[in-house]
């Protein structure tokens, strides 16, 4: 009895430790979830998208590489804020990441609007040399100080090409004179289709393909996922491969939460960016490739005219404009000169 006894006691006393210690566990696990870091990312971007995608690999990355650290919660189509408020939000404080574009960014940093000209950045390759080298360093340093917010890497939006109603023999930027080219609503869209040497047209895009189709206009612009996706296809004989504007949107971080990371934590949130980005630039330039193959299958003409006229004269006709008068000094010489 007395060997029973003492072994039931004994087992007593291990279930009540065995219970504080689950307890201090539980204590311990709620405390560790509450002390990860907040990473809220706000996306217009479908989940289809690249864009989207990218978001992802972001979050595998820094789990990866800082487990238990950040809580990352991606939200996708501007759920959490409207596109074009996140930048405010992230210098406020009330949103930790977010891609961004150079038209965000021209905003409060005049000189980054050089890269919503024409033929500023000549493919995606040139457009990573820029802006990994001393050119983006310089403008992310600016974008910091009036933003109140860090660049971490850097996204290929797509190219946009020429598509045309009607085929025609266009080599330089007078081929297209008299061509009514659908642009965007804004001054600075309209701009960059007259300097393709086109009448540019304003028209809602939700317009453009019953435009193509009965002749008010005589062609658009936009890369070319969005000639397929809108099928554009269908009412136009032939695709311009001008090249005309390399985009970019740029993963960022709020000041705000990146001057509290620790350097080791600075160096994964970057890296997870990187690793991001190049996902997205590497596929998007693989859809982009494949789908020149898919409109020749629909029949149309894909042409490439003499790219060092165009990239000439609209870098000239932008040189005398207004625009380029916030553009630092030499600015585009160096872009140009990046190899």
């Amino acid at each position: 009895m007395k060997n029973t006894s003492t072994l039931r006691r004994g087992l007593l006393a291990a279930s009540v430790s065995a219970l504080a210690l689950g307890s201090m566990l539980g204590v311990s696990t709620q405390a560790l979830a509450q002390a990860k870091i907040p990473m809220r990312i706000s996306t217009p971007a479908v989940p289809d998208d690249w864009h989207a995608k990218m978001w992802t690999v972001f979050k595998d990355a820094l789990d990866k590489s800082s487990p238990n650290q950040f809580d990352t919660q991606i939200n996708l189509n501007a759920a959490l804020f409207k596109q074009g408020t996140e930048p405010a939000a992230m210098a406020r404080g009330n949103l930790e990441l977010s891609a961004i574009s150079a038209f965000d960014m021209a905003k409060l940093v005049p000189e980054f609007s050089i890269f919503t000209a024409g033929y500023v950045v000549r493919d995606p390759a040139h457009q990573q040399k820029v802006f990994n080298g001393p050119i983006g360093e310089g403008l992310f340093k600016t974008v910091s100080e009036k933003m109140d917010v860090t660049v971490l890497s850097t996204a290929y939006l797509g190219t946009r090409q020429v598509n045309l109603r009607e085929a025609r023999n266009v080599k330089t930027p007078a081929d297209l004179k008299g061509i009514k080219l659908r642009m965007p609503g804004t001054k600075e869209w309209l701009f960059l289709g007259e300097a393709l040497g086109a009448t540019a047209t304003p028209l809602a895009f939700g317009e453009v393909y019953l435009g193509l189709k009965t002749g008010t206009i005589d062609g658009q612009d936009n890369p070319l996922p969005t000639v397929r996706a809108a099928k554009f296809y269908e009412v136009t004989k032939q695709l311009v491969l001008t090249n005309h504007l390399v985009d970019s949107i740029f993963i960022a971080i709020s000041n705000k939460t990146w001057n509290a990371l620790t350097p080791a934590q600075k160096q994964n949130v970057k890296a997870a960016a990187q690793a991001a980005a190049q996902y997205n630039n590497e596929n998007r330039i693989k859809e982009e490739g494949q789908i020149v193959d898919f409109f020749k299958q629909q029949g149309l003409q894909v042409t490439t005219p003499d790219l060092d006229a165009f990239r000439k004269s609209v870098q000239d006709t932008y040189a005398k404009s207004d625009y380029a008068k916030v553009w630092p000094a030499g600015m585009l010489e160096r872009i140009n000169n990046t190899r």
